[in-house]
């Protein structure tokens, strides 16, 4: 039995260093700092570790005790830092119970000094910190991660020269900040501004690749973002937007590569704003999925907007929408046989799904419209809407009597549960 217990302590002592690297950055720390009883080879690997996350887990002494979260947290990162050895490329700061602490400052400046690559930071859902001026100094960053912040970047701040990924959650933070410090670090990737409130935004960063913007906008504008590929926009409603120009042009003018696009809430509104439908030109040649939900089948703005995307999009092969229509007195229903185009072809579009639809008459058409101008058509995916109490099978027995354009299109019918 010991001859066996001896072998496995030198077969553990005896593994390369870049196992046991392995092995550590694969355990939460509080796991890796326990290793060190392992083997004297063992005792200080956990100090060099590059990639750090802290979160409540860290300050769980055993299965039967807890300390206080917020004292044992930080108490476990003020030590592990104080023995941490080497640079430090990822660092996590994730808490539930982690609420205004005097440490986060002195944290920030040790990982300014560290070279750190990588950097996210929230704490307790009730608690914001401000970010010191020893943030700002991070020049090494390539992603960055922030959460109930505010932020306030020094005048001679001339941006992160290496930052490819940026996002920003619940951040205070004046319009032309934010707006200055996305322009300013030209190497930005990814963009993502959640819980913004009553800001005009414009966006130019030329290597832009993905952009999701959530909050009450009152504007927004994408500007030099020729490399654009996912966009996605929850537009929340604070007031009547109002706009000299064309909402539709200012987001979408910018983006000729875009391959997917995202609205939720108010986008369609938005979107609708100095919109006409006019001369359409195939602009985005590269986009295939189009989402968008509370799309207003009632309002001809809207449906125009749907249009000029789908028409604009020629090989567009997925489109998904949730509708949000009520109106029982529909206007306007010449519209689909005087101004909308019915030559139109939609040669690549494969699958249609459509949410919480009444059956009303917009919203009709536009399924006939669809159906009559696409010939690659697989699936037509229709779900009713849930309040809506006429018979399920009249509106889709409607369905499929409208003429189609493809012989091999499969009809789904369910209706959304509560």
């Amino acid at each position: 039995m010991d001859t066996n217990l001896v072998s496995r302590e030198d077969y553990i002592t005896d593994l390369p260093e870049s196992i046991i690297e392995t092995i550590l950055t694969k355990l939460p720390l509080r796991d890796a700092v326990r290793t060190s009883v392992l083997s004297s080879k063992w005792r200080y690997t956990w100090t060099t570790l590059t990639e750090l996350r802290f979160d409540d887990d860290c300050c769980i002494s055993d299965a039967h005790h807890r300390a206080l979260p917020e004292t044992g947290l930080v108490k476990f990162v003020n030590q592990f830092l104080l023995l941490h050895n080497g640079p430090i490329t990822r660092f996590t700061l994730s808490s539930e119970y982690l609420e205004r602490c005097p440490y986060v400052d002195q944290w920030l400046l040790f990982l300014s000094r560290k070279d750190v690559q990588e950097l996210s930071f929230g704490l307790a859902e009730t608690e914001w910190f401000k970010a010191p001026s020893c943030l700002f100094s991070c020049k090494k960053l390539i992603a960055l991660e922030l959460v109930r912040c505010e932020l306030d970047p020094p005048l001679h701040f001339k941006g992160f020269p290496n930052l490819k990924r940026l996002n920003l959650q619940q951040i205070s933070i004046a319009p032309d900040a934010v707006e200055t410090l996305i322009s300013s670090c030209t190497l930005l990737e990814s963009l993502t501004l959640s819980y913004f409130e009553g800001a005009k935004l414009t966006v130019r960063a030329p290597n832009l690749t993905y952009l999701m913007l959530e909050g009450y906008f009152k504007d927004i504008c994408l500007e030099n973002t020729p490399m654009l590929v996912v966009v996605s926009i929850a537009m929340y409603m604070a007031e009547a937007y109002q706009s000299s120009s064309c909402n539709f042009d200012k987001v979408l003018g910018g983006v000729p590569s875009i391959q997917r696009l995202t609205g939720h809430s108010y986008f369609a509104k938005y979107m609708s704003i100095g919109n006409t439908l006019g001369k359409i030109q195939p602009t985005y040649r590269q986009l295939k999925i189009i989402d968008l939900y509370q799309v207003s089948f009632d309002d001809m703005t809207e449906i125009m907007v749907i249009l000029r995307l789908i028409l604009s999009a020629p090989n567009l092969q997925t489109i998904q929408i949730e509708g949000s229509s009520w109106s029982t007195d529909p206007l306007d229903l010449d519209f689909w046989d005087k101004e909308c185009p019915r030559d139109a072809t939609f040669a690549q579009l494969k699958v249609v799904k459509l949410t919480q639809i009444s059956g009303l008459p917009h919203e009709m058409r536009f399924i006939e419209f669809l159906l009559g101008n696409s010939p690659a058509l697989e699936v037509m995916d229709v779900t009713k809407n849930v309040y809506e109490t006429d018979e399920d099978e009249d509106m889709f027995m409607e369905i499929l009597a409208f003429e189609r354009a493809s012989d091999d299109v499969e009809f789904m019918f369910a209706e959304d549960q509560v």
